[in-house]
């Protein structure tokens, strides 16, 4: 009984280490969408008495549609992201200096999508740059899904950092899962170059999926 004891102070410790680790991580990235969500919604500003000199208030907040249509777009980006992004990290079992910078690039191109997101809804409504802010918004949203995938690839290589009980099918499902998405908005940034609208579409319909529930972790 001793013995058993004293192994499991010895453990304990690597295994809170460990711990800390994964969470101080996912603690510092929820701040971090915290932010960039909450830099959405100052996009969408309060009319001055000047700009009603010649608009009524009622038509003015109408007109405002592609603001509203961006915020709420981008904030449901955002929260899939997010959600995703504590679901992935379930499977993680700790971290290393690589995973880390590698996390603070997605956090960055995380906190980069509002200014996307405000092109988007500045300029959707307008023929002569709706295909810029498209390509725009396209590079913005693919870029979190590409680090998104390198980071992945890191951990899950040999199972360096993730659960050693996930069953290399699973981890390979996840695997082709990242490695598609990327593929598709790799075609939603192409065709916003000849078919910008259907390059939103695509976009918007990408986001959709990833609105459902996430296949349950297998263990071998």
């Amino acid at each position: 009984m001793v013995l058993k004891l004293d192994k499991q102070k010895v453990m304990d410790p690597v295994m809170n280490s460990e711990e800390k680790q994964t969470q101080r991580l996912e603690a510092f990235s929820d701040g971090v969408f915290a932010i960039a969500i909450t830099l959405l919604i100052l996009e969408i500003k309060v009319p001055g008495a000047e700009e009603l000199k010649n608009e009524k208030l009622g038509s003015y907040l109408l007109h405002q549609w592609p603001k509203y249509f961006a915020y709420i777009f981008s904030f449901g980006v955002l929260g899939i992201y997010w959600t995703n992004h504590h679901y992935l990290y379930k499977l993680y079992r700790r971290t290393d200096h690589w995973f880390n910078m590698l996390n603070v690039l997605f956090l960055m191109t995380i906190a980069f999508l509002p200014f996307p997101s405000a092109i988007l809804g500045e300029y959707i409504h307008e023929p002569e740059q709706f295909g810029t802010s498209v390509r725009f918004y396209a590079l913005g949203i693919a870029m979190p899904a590409v680090v998104w995938l390198a980071s992945w690839l890191y951990a899950s290589h040999n199972k360096r950092l993730i659960d050693h009980r996930l069953s290399d099918d699973f981890i390979r499902l996840l695997t082709r899962q990242f490695i598609l998405s990327n593929l598709l908005y790799l075609v939603a940034i192409l065709l916003s170059f000849y078919y910008p609208g259907a390059s939103l579409a695509l976009i918007i319909f990408l986001n959709i999926l990833y609105i459902l529930p996430p296949k349950k972790p297998i263990y071998q």
